[in-house]
This record gives C-alpha cells, structure tokens and sequence, in this order.
C-alpha cells in the first residue's frame, strides 16, 4: 500500500512540525492524530506542543523512567504456565491514545445501550428461553456452545444481574466511526493493567499541563467497589476476588487490585460450601462470602456440576448460588455473551428487545450455519475472515487451521474452502474483514503510526452502568493489525481522555473520617504460604553458612578428606546438597521453594521484598560457572549471605505486625531452632572432630559475641550455652522458642475458655526446659529429641491453622 507524508496543518510550532515531518500515514486507514481533513486533532495539540520541546536523548530518558517504575513495581504478564516464575515484562507503549471526552461520551452512551442488551439476553438464556423459542438465536448455537452451562438454567442472581462488571474491545474503522471487536463478559481483564499504565505515563509526562485535563481513573473503582458494598445482605460477610492462581496470564492484575480496593484474593481451594454457604477457610475459622469478583472462567468454578477435570474450583458452588449465595460478580454461564457467531443476531435482538438500533454497531458478522448467510460469505470470502463461531478471540487473531486452508482476510476463494465452509458452515462465522485506525507510537527516535483498539471498562452502580475514563489500548506492530496480543509481540498504552478545561481530582477513597479498622481475616493457604516462605528462607540461609564454613576450610586444608570437611560434607549431603558443586543444585531448590511460596501471597507482600527475592534468585544463578571449591565459592557464599540477610530484614522489620508476618515470623524461628539442634547435635557431639566447635560458632554468627562473653576458648559448655541456651542471642534455640512463645500467644485462639491452646501447650514446656537447662544436659540425645519435638510443634501449627 502506498504511503503519503502527513500534512499537519496544526495549531502550534514549527518544532511540532519537524516532530511529525516523517509520521507516515497509509491513505484509507483513519488515525487517531489526525481528523479526516488531515488537521491534527485538537485534543492532541498541547501534548505534541510539549513532546516537541524534548529532544530525543530526553524523550529517551522520560521512556526510561516509566519503564524502570514498571520494573520496580513488579508489573508482569504470563503465558499460561504451571510455572509461576516465569513472567514478562510489561510491554508499555509511551505514547497514550487521547480522545476527546465528549467523543468518549458517544462511546460510552453506545456501550451502555449494548451492556444493557447483554444483560437481557443473559437473563433470557438462564431464564424463559424467549429468544431461542421464537427463533431470534438458534438453539443449536446455544445449546452446542460450551459456554452455555445447562446446570445454571434458573438460577437467579441475588443481586437480581448477570453482570456487573463488563470490558468492551473497540475500533475505529476508516470512516472515522467506532465500532465494537468484542464483549467481555466472562472474566473481564485489564483494569489493573490501566491504573498501571496511568502511574507509568505520570512519570514520563509529569507536568501539570496537558496532563491536568486527563480525568481519572480512580473514581470507576471507587464507585464499582461501594457498589460492592452495597449489595443486599453484606453484612457480616466478605468481599473477595477468585482467582485461578499465579499460573495465570493475568495473576498480576488479580494480586493488584485486590491490594488496591482492600479485597481478599482467593482460589478455589480457599472455599468450601458449608450448609448450602461459601466460606473461605482463614486461622480464625470459616468465614462466610458475600460477594465473589470472579476472575476464572466459569466451566472451571464448580467441578462437581461444570468442569469435572477442573482442579481450581469449589465444590459445591453452584449449588449455593442455587441457594442465593454469594452474589457472583459476573454470573457463571455469562461467557456465551462473548462468542463471535452471538454478534451476527444481536443488532437484530436489539431491535426486538428495546426497539433500538445499536448506536455501537459491532463488526459486521454471518454464521454459517444458515444457508443465505453461509452463500453470502462464500461469495464474499476475499473480504471476510472465516472463524471459529464459539471463539472468544479478537477476529484478526486467527490462525490457519488444521486442515491447511488459509483463513485470514484476503484468502483466495477455492473450491476447497467453499468445501469447508458448506460441512462445518454452523460450527463458522464470517467476518468483515476490519481496517483499524493507527495511533502514535515512539519507534526509533520518532512518532510513527501503528495500528491498535481501545478496551473499555464498565461496571454496575446503583445509578447504572459508569465506564472508566480511558485507560487501556492494545497496539499492534507495524502494519499487523492481528499482531496486538502482547503474546504476539503487541503492546499497551495508556489511554487519555482530555477535558477541555481541568479535570476534577478524584480519588479511591472519598472525603470523611479518618479511622483505623481492623486487619482483615488472614486465608489458611496465605498462612500456609507465609509460614512455609519463613521456613524456606531460613533453611536456605542455613545451608547457605554451612557451604561457607566448608569452603573457607577446603581452601585452607586443600585437602576434602580432612575429619571434619568429610563430617561437613556428610552432614550437608544428609540434607540433599552436594559440596561437590560449588554452587550446588539444592540452593537453587530451596530459593524455587521460597519464590513459589511468595508468589502465591503477592497480594500480601511488598514490592520490594519480592525485588529483593529475585534479586536473590538471579545472584544465586549467575554464580552457577563456579566450578571449583575453596575460596571463589566461599566469595560467592558470602555475596549471597548478604542478600539473604538483607531480604530477611527488609521483609521482617517493614511488614506490618499482624498475623501474617506471625506465621511467617514463626515458620523462621521454626526452622532455625531446628537447624541449630541439628547442627549442634553434630557438631558439638563430644566425638566430633578437632575445629568443629569453632564451626559452630562461625555458623551461629557468635563468633565475636564468643570472645566478649567467655573470654576462652570454645569449648563444649561455652557453645552449647552461647547456641542453645542462651536468652539474648537471636541465634540460640532458646531465644527462638521464646519468640514462638510470643508469637503463639497473638494467634487466634491461643486462648479459649480459659485453656492455651495445642500450640502454647508444647512450646510453653520447651521454654522452660531450655530457660533452666545447664549446657552439659543439652546432649546429642537430647537435642535430636529436641527436634522431634519442634517437628510436632510445626504438626500442630499446621493442624490448628493452616489446614
């Protein structure tokens, strides 16, 4: 196609003009910069006034900024994977789409129209069956559509609406005019994503003007969120997000808007159906759900009445949604709503429903399977794209299909296609093949034109549907319009629209009374998660001192059959590392361990402990070209011992002091008491060779501490009492036991009716023991005794809570 120079003709500066002297536009396809005079837009004039007083060097510099927020701020995308570690990083386009706000008010009024259509016809399908009964939807469409699920026929949401929350895929088409791609009704994604474009553009455009005129975002989730509140019968009952878990594409976004409106976020095996209730299982109990965001695609959400194989559901939910309970944010079974043959008879269901045409109209679309329509798109084939009827996907998203006949625009006609067509024509649709307009992009030291659509975001207030201002456009490569998955190499950008005076500051929490409330109900699996991310972090540690300590004294001895490196090895092999690797492969397990446990409570940790993890995490595998033992692995265990420590402070002396931080506090005291058991049970064995209480002192860190306080040499009374008996020493056994004794008496029930609890009932004894014990009772039978009985202790903390 070819290409002609864009003609600014614009209200500002020559500067404006050499920053577009190369912006390329293709003739025939609309722009979002220019109107179709080719006059720039005047929403777009003060921004390009103020990109043209950059030079290039500091427009790379303000890019580089929002990119290094996106970076800190752990933002990611995944494919789906059982491999929750392996996240990309966001793919952000500088440069926002900006729309002028009463263009955005035709839009919106449009997808209002069409919100409301949906909810009717999602009302008819689970309801009276009108639209199939008298032949507006063919019934085999519905009926052979997997997102149709027959067991929600008749279940009426308790809030009286299948939908609640809705996104909507737009695009301009070269006429200028806005069109709909899709609806998203299933489990609609990318609100989160917005506010994060919005807090990434900040930083490369921080000045008040044009910036002052953008409306904001904040005020959607607001009003989306008291809606929540609002709904009938909240009282005493818990607002959540249910997630599919972090192997999903889109975990980030679930994790952040559940910190971001204050709402728990769940999985499936967080809930159970109790007395025809759903309660999420916390420390303190089952606790009833009055709402579910629900971010899984239903067939998934009940494995006893939808998905059979599904192992992320709650058994038994769609029975209590037959009971009236909890309200479900969107209704399970709405996803029929998104298929591509549903867009070939809404425009006509509109007309019998409301009386009114769309004022959106969707992309022009024929399902196969009726004969007039099937003829019309075989007869039109060069201009249509031929797809899956059932599919959810974008219509230029498409692959070729197994058969081999080639089904993107454009495709030849032949006899073989026809073929297709006429034996799987109810199981295809047709569709006009789409022109999208092109917006601005920064590419190689310029603005340059690439094609992109605009998701929409609505939700249900008592006033009505309200639809975020903007937020999110998805931007495909150059001249790809089926390239704008950020799988397929697309990108995002934010998406402004401009007032024309200044917009009014609105904020997530509204003017009132400033007050404390309470921490909320802590789910037995983040429990669970914290506890074990304590243990694993200090188990690494452990072993991370253990290799230091052998290495050290490999280098000095030159020799691994010394008596006390082949004790060392044999008690490092016992706990599954191999000395023999330098940087050994169970390092690697244990820090895999503690990601997965972290990133399964993401919602709960912060930002930077989670950088600092990684961090962790990638020191430790950059390490793995050491090939010999002796000093450079004893520098690389001492590079990762300051990380570590450094991650074990910044988590515990930042995190807020409620439960959570107890478990994890617990699980670290846990394992470390019983690391030093074992260790000492070892090491300070009277048998034990020459140089192996000196170890000890080295891996309990009391080297100097040693020195101070005996004034001797290590001998077995001086360490056993510094490591295991000693109060004040937070590496000593008894200091641990106290802290857990601390720690206990703040979880709930450590008290009830008068009587301790399980927990409190083992480790009160311990303390005692330990706090009057003299050095020489601490022997090697003693401590593995010790052991078994801090093994219980984690027994019944796992028993009382976190099951």
């Amino acid at each position: 196609m070819t290409q002609e120079q864009s003609q600014t003709s614009a209200p500002g500066s020559a500067a404006v003009d050499v920053l577009l002297r190369d912006y390329l536009r293709q003739p025939g396809v609309a722009d979002e910069l220019f109107d179709p005079g080719g006059q720039i837009r005047p929403v777009w004039s003060a921004f390009l006034t103020e990109l043209a007083r950059l030079d290039p060097s500091d427009v790379d510099r303000s890019f580089a900024r929002a990119d290094q927020y996106l970076r800190d701020a752990g933002v990611f995308f995944r494919h789906y994977s059982s491999d929750p570690l392996q996240e990309r990083a966001w793919p952000l386009s500088h440069v926002p789409v900006i729309l002028a706000a009463h263009e955005w008010d035709t839009i919106c009024s449009g997808l209002q129209q069409r919100a409301d259509l949906l909810e009717r016809v999602a009302a008819d399908l689970y309801g009276a069956g009108e639209l199939v009964r008298k032949g507006h939807l063919p019934a085999r469409l519905i009926a052979g559509n997997p997102q149709w699920l027959r067991p929600m026929v008749g279940v009426q949401p308790a809030s009286g609406h299948f939908l609640h929350s809705m996104a909507f895929e737009i695009g301009r088409g070269p006429d200028g005019r806005w069109f709909v791609l899709s609806d998203r009704a299933q489990a609609p994604s990318g609100a989160g994503f917005a506010l994060e474009n919005r807090m990434a553009t900040t930083r490369i455009f921080p000045q008040p003007f044009p910036r002052a005129r953008v409306q904001r975002l904040a005020g959607f989730f607001r009003a989306f969120r008291e809606t929540m509140e609002r709904l009938p019968d909240m009282s005493g009952r818990l607002s959540a997000i249910l997630t599919p878990g972090p192997s999903t594409d889109t975990y980030f976004e679930h994790m952040y808007i559940a910190r971001y409106l204050g709402l728990m976020l769940l999985e499936g095996d967080d809930l159970l159906v109790d007395d025809g209730e759903v309660k999420v299982r916390t420390v303190e109990g089952l606790k009833p759900i009055g709402v579910l965001w629900r971010r899984l695609d239903a067939d998934f959400a009940d494995p006893m009445e939808l998905n059979e194989y599904s192992q992320i559901g709650t058994p038994g939910l769609v029975e209590a949604l037959r009971s009236g309970y909890p309200h479900m944010i969107n209704a399970l079974g709405v996803g029929v709503l998104e298929t591509r043959a549903m867009m070939a008879f809404l425009p006509k269901i509109s007309e019998i429903l409301t009386g009114e045409t769309l004022r959106l109209p969707n992309i022009a679309t024929w399902w196969c399977g009726q004969r007039a329509e099937r003829d019309y798109v075989k007869k039109n084939v060069d201009r249509m794209v031929i797809s899956d009827a059932l599919s959810c996907a974008l219509p230029f998203n498409i692959p070729d299909t197994d058969a081999g006949v080639s089904m993107r625009p454009g495709a030849r006609q032949d006899r073989c296609l026809a073929d297709r067509i006429d034996a799987d024509g109810p199981a295809l649709v047709g569709q006009e093949a789409v022109t999208l307009s092109t917006t601005p992009v920064w590419f190689n030291g310029r603005l340059v034109p690439r094609p992109m659509t605009v998701r929409v975001f609505a939700a249900r207030t008592p006033e009505g549907w309200t639809f975020m201002p903007g937020g999110y456009a998805r931007i495909g490569r150059e001249g790809e319009a089926t390239s704008l998955a950020m799988q397929d190499g697309g990108a995002v950008a934010d998406v402004w629209i401009m007032n024309e005076a200044r917009a009014p500051r609105d904020t997530l929490f509204g003017s009132g009374r400033t007050f404390r409330e309470e921490p909320g109900f802590l789910p037995s699996r983040a429990a669970d998660n914290l506890f074990w991310l304590g243990r694993y972090i200090e188990r690494t540690e452990s072993t991370i001192r253990l290799l230091r300590a052998y290495h050290h004294r490999f280098a000095e001895a030159g020799n691994p059959d010394e008596p006390l490196l082949r004790d060392l090895q044999a008690y490092l092999s016992g706990v599954g590392t191999d000395v023999t690797v330098p940087v050994p492969q169970a390092l690697n397990d244990l820090l895999m361990a503690a990601q997965t446990c972290a990133g399964r409570v993401r919602d709960r940790f912060s930002t930077d402990g989670w950088a600092a993890l990684q961090d962790l995490a990638a020191t430790q595998t950059s390490m793995t070209g050491i090939t010999e033992p002796g000093d450079e692995a004893a520098r690389a265990m001492r590079v990762l011992l300051r990380k570590i420590t450094a991650f074990s402070g910044l988590v515990h002396e930042n995190m807020y002091r409620f439960t959570g931080w107890r478990f994890l506090s617990l699980g670290r005291a846990l394992e470390r008491s019983d690391a030093m058991a074992a260790a000492l049970a070892q090491f300070a064995d009277r048998s034990a060779p020459i140089g192996a209480l000196d170890l000890m002192v080295e891996y309990g860190d009391s080297v100097m501490t040693h020195q101070r306080r005996y004034r001797i040499e290590t001998g077995r009374q001086s360490v056993v009492d510094l490591l295991a008996l000693d109060h004040d020493n937070p590496r000593a056994i008894l200091f641990q036991l106290r802290a857990m004794c601390t720690m206990a008496e703040a979880l709930p029930g450590a008290v009830d009716e008068g009587q301790v609890s399980d927990v409190l009932r083992m480790l009160l004894p311990l303390e005692t023991e330990l706090a009057v014990a003299h050095p020489d009772e601490m022997t090697t039978r003693r401590l593995t005794s010790l052991r078994s009985q801090l093994a219980e202790v984690s027994r019944v903390v796992s028993s009382r809570y976190l099951i």
